[in-house]
């Protein structure tokens, strides 16, 4: 099987964004331009996972990579539905509802996600929310898949060396989005990048991918003189061409001054981190009484998809990275080229 590192030409991963961001032709203009670009599978029905990865290949025959959340079903309370959608029902008036729907399911059958991933066969996929278990890794392998998990601390780095992972992604508090944590709460894993980085390079012997406010050459280059092996970067492509998150989302992350993200668990139920606004403002109130992910988060889903029918940037979910304020409106393929050529 192919070794991580010589996967692609440039030491530049564009991270898996679920919600629409990393479309094929995102993805596919990354690879291309020497990068490993993500697929983020987590939010996509089996039968759309392999599509889009044959999507994919029709326009690169670079490696490209698929991201996984690693979830099971959960089985809430019906009371605890209730709760929580009552602490929903404020956004009810203004969106012309009656009551906040109830979704037909919490989340989709990961096991149904991975069997359509080993059936796509890239050359790389990757998790986080979890770690998988040692026979899942291994049939990925049989398959000729590489495996990358995510780490937001020292432990959870070891256990992925341990199950057998290729590489594992440290996440820094700085990353947009979701964190990864899997052992503890989440909100005591507190280490910016450097610092994780740091701790883990005397322990982990595989590939480590950093993860988390990196924008730019500069810091690609400071934090591979730190140790890591490669940069992956997410909030720096969503303003691309190619990048399939709605307009007004695009123009408030090019908008943003100085680093205006913040984290919050109140919108789906899990830390994660974006621009501040008046849904993470209001659900706030309530952060301690919402429902884990991914409950919380399929009940808010409806919301946030009519205010981005709508236009409606206040209402939405605005996931991003601290190093906001130095997004670019670039095609992917130019923004590679800055970030790994600065000079040409």
């Amino acid at each position: 099987m192919q070794d991580f590192l010589s996967l692609c030409p440039l030491p530049l991963i564009q991270a898996p964004m679920a919600g629409g961001a990393t479309t094929p032709e995102l993805v596919a203009a990354v690879s291309q331009a020497g990068g490993l670009g993500s697929l983020a599978a987590a939010l996509l029905p089996p039968l759309a996972i392999i599509e889009q990865a044959e999507l994919i290949r029709r326009l690169t025959d670079k490696p490209f990579a698929i991201n996984l959340f690693v979830l099971s079903r959960p089985r809430p309370a019906d009371e605890d539905v209730e709760a929580a959608r009552a602490l929903l029902r404020p956004f009810c008036h203004e969106l012309g509802w009656d009551s906040v729907p109830v979704p037909a399911r919490w989340c989709l059958d990961f096991e149904e996600q991975l069997e359509a991933v080993i059936t796509a066969r890239p050359a790389v996929a990757s998790f986080t929310f979890d770690v998988l278990h040692g026979s899942q890794i291994q049939r990925l392998h049989d398959a000729g898949i590489l495996v990358v998990g995510t780490a937001t601390t020292l432990a959870e780095a070891q256990v992925w060396q341990t199950m057998g992972a290729d590489a594992v992604c440290l996440q820094g508090t700085e990353a947009g989005g979701h964190r990864g944590t899997f052992i503890g709460r989440q909100e005591a894993a507190t280490l910016g990048l450097h610092e994780l980085l740091a701790q883990c390079l005397p322990h982990i012997r595989i590939p480590l991918i950093a993860a988390g406010g990196l924008m730019s050459a500069q810091d690609i280059a400071q934090i591979r003189a730190e140790g890591a092996a490669l940069a992956q970067l997410g909030t720096a492509f969503l303003c691309c061409q190619e990048s399939g998150i709605p307009e007004v989302y695009k123009e408030r992350l090019l908008a943003a001054s100085s680093d205006t993200t913040r984290q919050t668990r109140a919108i789906s139920g899990r830390l994660a981190r974006g621009l501040d606004n008046r849904l993470m403002r209001l659900l706030d109130k309530h952060a301690d009484q919402v429902p884990a992910y991914p409950v919380q988060n399929a009940l808010t889903t409806a919301i946030r998809a009519e205010a981005a029918r709508h236009d409606n940037p206040e209402l939405m979910s605005l996931w991003a990275g601290q190093g906001v304020a130095r997004c670019q409106r670039l095609p992917a393929a130019e923004l590679v080229q800055q970030l790994m050529h600065p000079s040409s």
